[in-house]
C-alpha cells in the first residue's frame, strides 16, 4: 500500500497508540481548552463520548461523498458541532468508563482502517466532493482531515493536554 492510504494508516497508528496510553492514566478533573471559534470546552468523559460516536458517522458521510451525485456537482453532507444528535450521544456517554469507550474507540480505528482499505489509492476517489453547510466544497482529503483522523487527532491532543 501507497500514497494517501498509507501515510493516513500510519497516523491512525499513532492515534492508536496515543489513545490506549491516555486511557490508562488517571482521569483529569480539568476542562479542555476553549474550542476556536465557539469557544466550546469538555470535560474528559465528554471528550471520550464523542470519540466513542462519531467515526461511523463520518464513515457514513464519506461513503455518500464517495458515491458521488449522477450530475457532477458535490454531495451535500455532514452535520454542524450544534446537530442534536451530536450533542445527546456526548451527554449520554460522557459518565460511562473511560475504559469501555476507549474498546469502542479502538475497534472504531480498526474499521477506518478497513474502509481506508476499500477506498485505495485512485486519485479519483480521493478528488471526490462534498458539500458541508458551512464549510463549504470539500474533497475526501479535507474530509478525512476535518472529520476522520484529523479529528482523531486534535481529541487525542485535548486528553494528553489534559493530563498535564
Amino acid at each position: 500500500m501507497t500514497g494517501e492510504v498509507a501515510a493516513l494508516r500510519e497516523r491512525l497508528d499513532a492515534v492508536e497508540a496515543g489513545l490506549t496510553t491516555v486511557a490508562a492514566r488517571k482521569r483529569s478533573t480539568d476542562l479542555t481548552a476553549p474550542d476556536p471559534p465557539t469557544g466550546e470546552q469538555w470535560e474528559e468523559g465528554q471528550v471520550w463520548a464523542h470519540l466513542s460516536e462519531f467515526v461511523p458517522y463520518w464513515i457514513g458521510e464519506a461513503r455518500l461523498v464517495v458515491g458521488g451525485g449522477s450530475n457532477g456537482e458535490p454531495v451535500p453532507f455532514g452535520r454542524v458541532k450544534s446537530d442534536e444528535g451530536r450533542l445527546a450521544a456526548i451527554a449520554e456517554r460522557r459518565n460511562e468508563a473511560v475504559e469501555e469507550l476507549a474498546a469502542v474507540v479502538i475497534t472504531d480505528i480498526g474499521i477506518l482502517r478497513s474502509f481506508l482499505d476499500e477506498l485505495g489509492d485512485s486519485p479519483a476517489t480521493w478528488s471526490s466532493a462534498g458539500q458541508h453547510s458551512t464549510l463549504g466544497v470539500m474533497d475526501l482529503h479535507k474530509i478525512f482531515e476535518e472529520f476522520l483522523v484529523g479529528h482523531l487527532e486534535q481529541h487525542l491532543r485535548q486528553l494528553e493536554d489534559l493530563a498535564r
